[in-house]
């Protein structure tokens, strides 16, 4: 897939709301600077995380820093307690301990949380290739089909959206509350193949590599799996100064700066025009549908 700066360009209206924020930037200088700056505390990072998780941090700062003179000054801080992602947005639905969080939205995170319509890995989430076992990857030669891959067993995030796609298209999934933990279980043979997305998988595979795992060079899943920001469902302000700001970046030239600075970014991007890979098209979940994972 080639990336086009020209789809990148912004519609009218993005370009408007731009325009009024320098403006405003102008008119109220010094009212915008006196103001206390604006609190936000977000998940924290695991000790190993990638370029590509600090990306969403970074990703954030910029955004606020887009409208800090049009809005006001910004803090941001990371929570002290490593909670799972499941507790996290119970606490953001709540209006309590987080602020801001990122995901690939299901039915619930979009019922409870208001989610910021703006796209954040460019696609690269919904294609995944594999993680395997390195002893094991003759038996990936003999996958043509998503009936051939039922023969084996995925590991996924108890409380991803992941979890439930492949369950809906009938591919057997074994579970972790723990991210980490899921890359133990891989080389520990709990399951056979860890899917991760094309925006995440070159890290994961360079911290994790010493267990024996590798990146599975024939397949490739594809489902629609975008990555967006979450805040509290009535924080209409702040979910407008994020949309605000993603939108001026991605006008200047800057969102494109920071994301292709990301090495696993761009070679996702190099892999989606892999020809040797095969593609396996996924369906999502039907509305409503739940999994029965306890």
């Amino acid at each position: 897939m080639a990336f086009s700066r020209s789809g990148l360009r912004n519609s009218g209206f993005d370009r408007l709301m731009c325009l009024l924020a320098l403006l405003l930037a102008i008119v109220c200088p010094k009212l915008v600077a006196e103001q206390e700056p604006l609190r936000l505390v977000i998940p924290p990072l695991e000790e190993t995380a990638s370029p590509n998780t600090i990306y969403f941090p970074r990703l954030l700062a910029l955004a606020l820093s887009k409208t800090e003179a049009s809005h006001g000054p910004f803090t941001i801080e990371h929570h002290p307690r490593l909670w799972t992602a499941g507790r996290f947005r119970a606490e953001l639905q709540r209006g309590r301990t987080v602020d801001v969080m990122w995901a690939v939205p299901d039915e619930e995170w979009e019922q409870h949380l208001r989610k910021i319509p703006f796209p954040l890995t460019r696609g690269l989430n919904s294609h995944r290739v594999l993680l395997i076992r390195e002893q094991d990857r003759d038996v990936y030669q003999n996958i043509a089909s998503l009936q051939d891959l039922r023969s084996l067993r995925a590991g996924q995030g108890r409380h991803w959206v992941d979890t439930e796609v492949l369950r809906a298209n009938r591919l057997p999934v074994v579970t972790s509350a723990h991210y980490e933990l899921l890359f133990i279980m891989l080389a520990g043979k709990r399951f056979d193949y860890f899917p991760r997305g094309l925006s995440e998988v070159w890290d994961e595979h360079e911290q994790h590599g010493h267990r024996g795992l590798i990146v599975e060079p024939k397949l490739m899943l594809r489902y629609p799996s975008p990555i967006h920001f979450f805040v509290h469902k009535a924080n209409h302000e702040l979910a407008e100064r994020i949309e605000l700001g993603l939108n001026i970046a991605k006008e200047d030239g800057s969102l494109d700066e920071l994301f292709f600075s990301v090495p696993g970014f761009r070679r996702g991007y190099q892999e989606l025009q892999n020809p040797d890979r095969l593609l396996l098209d996924l369906e999502l979940p039907k509305t409503g549908q739940k999994s029965r994972q306890k």
